[in-house]
């Protein structure tokens, strides 16, 4: 069993969507202070790398089975009955990154269509909203895979080797 963690692509999104933040900021605090300016792009940008950082980390919650959710009913179940708790928490989930998925990919397409431009730097709209859909199915495919380890009672080797 390799102790060294696998590859996931949400994960270095999210990593990167960080580090973009920081630079970002970073770079805006230190042209305010010397020149009392600031970049134009900052906020739109930042506002982007914080909302993908948001879906790029809830999909290696999901991965993990690491998302807030109320255990108790678990732990009291008899182990028969936890395939179906696990299968209704997948189906709940499938539901709402399902619309997600689908109102995310028509507006985008619309956005793309529309050739709507973004207020602050003027840039295509749907380079920023085509992450929507994209990273709901990520959420999705995450939790297809967590259900699957969870109804063979397995756990997520890189949680077991951190604790």
């Amino acid at each position: 069993m390799s102790r060294r963690p696998k590859f996931r692509p949400e994960a270095w999104l999210a990593s990167l969507a960080l580090i973009a933040i920081c630079l970002i900021s970073l770079g805006n605090v230190i042209v305010r202070y010397a020149t009392d300016a600031s970049f134009a792009f900052t906020e739109e940008f930042s506002v982007f790398f914080l909302v993908l950082l948001t879906f790029a980390g809830a999909a290696v919650a999901a991965r993990h089975n690491q998302h807030i959710r109320i255990e108790l009913i678990e732990h009291h179940l008899p182990k028969s009955a936890l395939k179906l708790v696990y299968l209704l928490q997948w189906m709940a989930g499938m539901i709402v990154l399902g619309i997600t998925l689908w109102y995310g990919a028509q507006f985008a397409l619309e956005e793309y269509q529309w050739e709507s431009l973004s207020p602050g730097l003027g840039l295509p709209n749907w380079i920023y909203v085509v992450w929507l859909p994209l990273m709901a199915l990520a959420i999705m495919v995450r939790m297809t895979q967590n259900l699957f380890d969870r109804l063979q009672g397995k756990q997520d080797e890189e949680v077991i080797h951190e604790s």
